[in-house]
């Protein structure tokens, strides 16, 4: 066996090896079976402990199997895993030192005393048209925005390796949402009390890049009531950090919030059990209950919450879509009219209008086919996976 870790965490038991990020949640009498093969039994000795203890025979031969499919077992010529080095785990442990936040809250502070003092810095939709050309605002926001979201993830990180666990940032999808995603695997190794800050700090991040913004705003505001082209674009990209950081209690779509509140309930995967609480329920609707899928394999605090979760990530999606058909979808349907319009307009020969039609119709399909083409990669590999497992 390789080297394992072992959490006990409410009724389960977190076993796995942090140098491969591969856990799985056990029963108590199934992790001290683990345990036994670990510490050197052979499984016939395993098998009969387990069966002196508790009195119940178990099939050894498929909980080797299912370790080995976990990577948890290695063959006799194999070197014993020993987990990587964690880098930054230094700089982590300085970001989230008392010193450190004493400074966070006083910027914070400090801006929203500026906020106070001057309401007119408090930023709005309006400031995000800082120019008359779509490109110029697309181009700014996304030039800005990607560091913005680099900040947000590195707390994640960061928070994660003061700890001493592994993270990867990889690109994904939400819906129809494009986003960057920091994987903190070992998190479940750690006491459910020290996951919180590594879960919440991407949204510590956004409020320190907000309230930054906030005050280059006030800085560069200039002598007069209205504010400077710099100050503008600063509440513009503040406004945007806003929407984000709002968008965070969308937790329908998974987002740091909704890992919160599966962390503290104690769930394993409520999103995949509320899809297939749905999927049942749809089924039954169109009486075909052929379609139905077992829902006793799910995790039990997972099927519990899930019966009435269901109905709310029902509601946010549909909130989704009467958002953006409602609300963002006449404003861009307006810009894109705008943009093909100056090629229809035979009076409007301005190249520079030209342009900008054209760089901000090629981002905006980009932005669209972008998490469309990220989606059907995801469901290739789902497809791929499925047929390797019947093959096995």
């Amino acid at each position: 066996m390789h080297p394992l870790v072992y959490l006990e965490d409410g009724d389960g038991v977190t076993v796995g090896r942090t140098d491969t990020d591969s856990y799985a949640i056990l029963p108590p009498d199934g992790a001290q079976l683990v345990r036994w093969l670990a510490e050197g039994a052979t499984p016939a000795e395993a098998a009969e402990r387990y069966l002196r203890r508790y009195g119940e025979s178990v099939d050894i031969g498929d909980m080797v199997g299912a370790l080995r499919e976990l990577g948890f077992t290695r063959d006799a010529d194999e070197r014993v895993a020993a987990p990587p080095p964690i880098r930054w785990q230094r700089l982590g442990r300085a970001m989230f030192s008392p010193v450190a936040w004493l400074c966070y809250a006083a910027l914070v502070a400090w801006a929203c005393a500026v906020l106070v003092r001057s309401p007119e810095r408090v930023p709005e939709a309006s400031d995000l048209i800082f120019s008359d050309y779509y490109s110029v605002v697309n181009v700014t926001l996304l030039l800005v925005v990607i560091p913005l979201i680099a900040f947000h993830e590195s707390f994640h990180a960061l928070a994660g390796r003061r700890l001493g666990i592994r993270s990867t940032v990889s690109l994904s999808h939400r819906f129809y949402f494009l986003v960057v995603e920091t994987a903190l695997d070992g998190l479940v190794t750690v006491p459910r009390r020290r996951r919180y800050l590594p879960i919440l700090a991407g949204m510590l991040a956004d409020v320190l890049a907000l309230a930054t913004l906030v005050l280059l705003a006030d800085a560069l505001w200039g002598a007069g009531a209205e504010p400077s082209f710099a100050a503008q674009v600063c509440l513009g990209i503040a406004f945007a950090t806003f929407t984000r950081l709002l968008w965070q209690f969308f937790f329908y779509i998974r987002t740091d919030i909704y890992v919160l509140i599966t962390t503290v309930v104690g769930c394993v995967d409520l999103h995949g059990a509320a899809m297939r609480v749905l999927r049942n329920r749809f089924w039954r609707l169109l009486r075909r209950r052929h379609r139905l899928v077992d829902e006793s394999t799910l995790h039990p605090t997972d099927r519990r919450i899930a019966r009435w979760y269901a109905w709310l990530v029902l509601v946010g999606y549909a909130l989704s879509v009467a958002t953006t058909v409602f609300a963002l979808a006449p404003v861009f349907i307006e810009m894109v009219a705008g943009s093909v319009d100056r090629f229809l307009d035979s009076g409007d020969a301005d190249p520079l209008r030209l342009l900008d039609s054209v760089v901000f119709l090629g981002l905006t399909a980009v932005q669209f086919v972008l998490p469309a083409r990220i989606a059907l990669r995801e469901r290739a590999a789902r497809r791929a996976s499925r047929l390797e497992h019947v093959i096995a």
